[in-house]
């Protein structure tokens, strides 16, 4: 009898791999440090009613398969009921053969449903939406059970400077909860100023958030440090930025001081005023993180909402964004330099979603490390598109010729499902079985205490130092 397709040692082609996988990797705690998974369903330790709540609600990675497979937007995010949505996934599937969802999807049913002995199709749908639901009634499948099943010790979530924070001081008072729970500041809104009436609109709540009346540039950026004050004492310790590519337009003070009067009255700018006003934002909210220890990481890009269509029916985030072709390294070598000569870079974090960059941000990375602390400058994981077996195996092949692969803090599941952490252990058998075919091949040295500390390293304890995060997170 052949074994079930998710076992012990899928993914681990070698004997090595399999020994650096069950000695070192497999059970090290998970630091999830770039999450958007809910502080609220945390807090109150969310009971999900059934399978398609906690695995499709969000997951616009398998909304965007069902559309190809030619699924009903009603069964995707409309009304549909629950189940058939769930099976409506089930007939799709089948069809994402040497797509990244078959492994996730039987990993997840695998762990922590212990489904191993059926594959997902139209034919074992029901048999495994009743065992499924029927596992998600038992109390170790709350938010906080999964958690636990998964050993997730540390989570960032990724926070909006206006949020009121209230489900993160529940959680920094709540010693039962088995996860450190922090806030990231994210403050994309901030960068949409050609989105005159939107941009507004959240300014104005974020000066609600920071009791400032915003009516000039010094003003706004008094608002963003005292919601960063209010983050850093949950706990905050990392910010993030999501843009197609850095702000590093020249910064003319008079004409950032202008540029704000003016869309605070509602006036449009001209685009490129638009970019000097993004610019320094950019460039004072680094120096603010920089002050307070913070790392900062810059997730670069991404070509999003694409689709009028589905931006209008489903808003942002629903599925219509692609890789772009935008060139990052020349203006975030601009930004960096620009920084260092202030004395202003701190560490930060640049992840690429076109895998054309991976070589020249790792090269660029490297001329900006300067001494101070291990491996400051990173090249995160690879990212939303790149985060299957190929896309992580060229990322670490860029990382490891231009830089230090024993420095490198690890894998972030960019999570919005809490199965998708999971995607923890796919990356730790990548890197295991990656690892083992080096060593097999001679590439690498037979070295127990070398290749255990490397693994070691890249799964946990990088992570652990380099951000810095209060002590119950240890």
């Amino acid at each position: 009898m052949s074994p079930p397709f998710i076992h012990e040692d899928f993914l681990l082609g070698t004997a090595t791999a399999r020994e650096l996988y069950r000695t070192v990797a497999r059970d090290l705690p998970v630091i999830d440090f770039h999450s958007h998974l809910s502080a609220d369903a945390l807090a109150e330790d969310r009971r999900f009613p059934d399978i398609a709540a906690l695995w499709l609600d969000g997951d616009h990675y398998k909304w965007r398969a069902m559309r190809a497979n030619g699924i009903d937007e009603n069964l995707i995010t409309g009304d549909a009921t629950p189940h058939e949505r769930f099976l409506a996934w089930a007939r799709t599937v089948p069809h994402t053969l040497r797509n990244p969802l078959y492994h996730w999807t039987h990993l997840e049913l695998a762990r922590p449903f212990g489904i191993v002995d059926r594959l997902l199709g139209p034919d074992t749908a029901e048999s495994i939406w009743q065992d499924a639901n029927a596992r998600l009634a038992k109390p170790e499948f709350t938010a906080r059970g999964l958690a636990r099943q998964f050993r997730v010790k540390v989570l960032c979530t990724t926070d909006d400077p206006a949020d009121d924070l209230a489900a993160h001081r529940r959680l920094r008072d709540d010693a039962s909860c088995p996860v450190a729970v922090y806030p990231t500041f994210r403050p994309d809104h901030v960068f949409r100023v050609e989105e005159v009436a939107d941009w507004n609109s959240w300014v104005d709540k974020l000066g609600a958030a920071a009791n400032v009346d915003i009516q000039s540039y010094d003003d706004l950026m008094s608002a963003l440090e005292r919601r960063a004050d209010a983050f850093h004492e949950l706990g905050c310790r990392l910010s993030d930025h999501g843009m197609a590519k850095p702000f590093a337009d020249g910064v003319w003070h008079g004409v950032v001081r202008s540029g704000i009067k003016a869309l605070r009255s509602g006036r449009e700018l001209a685009p490129e005023r638009l970019r000097i006003v993004q610019a320094a934002l950019l460039y004072d909210l680094c120096s603010l993180y920089h002050a307070r220890g913070w790392a900062t990481q810059l997730h670069l890009g991404a070509l999003r909402d694409v689709s009028t269509r589905l931006r209008k029916r489903l808003g942002r985030d629903s599925g219509g964004d692609t890789i772009g072709d935008f060139r990052p390294v020349r203006p975030l070598a601009r930004l960096w330099d620009r920084l260092e000569s202030a004395g202003r870079l701190g560490r930060m974090i640049v992840y690429n979603s076109n895998p054309a960059d991976n070589e020249a941000l790792a090269a660029l990375i490297g001329a900006f490390q300067d001494g101070s602390v291990p491996g400051k400058m990173q090249h995160g994981a690879a990212w939303w598109f790149l985060d299957q077996r190929d896309g992580i195996r060229r990322h670490l092949d860029a990382l490891s010729n231009m830089g230090l692969l024993p420095r490198f803090v690890g894998m972030v599941a960019d999570s919005r499902s809490f199965l998708s952490w999971s995607r923890h252990d796919y990356f730790r058998r990548v890197l295991c079985d990656m690892l083992g075919a080096d060593v097999e091949a001679g590439l690498l040295p037979r070295d127990e205490g070398l290749l255990r500390a490397l693994v070691r390293g890249i799964c946990h304890d990088n992570a652990r130092d380099y951000l810095g995060l209060p002590s119950r997170a240890a």
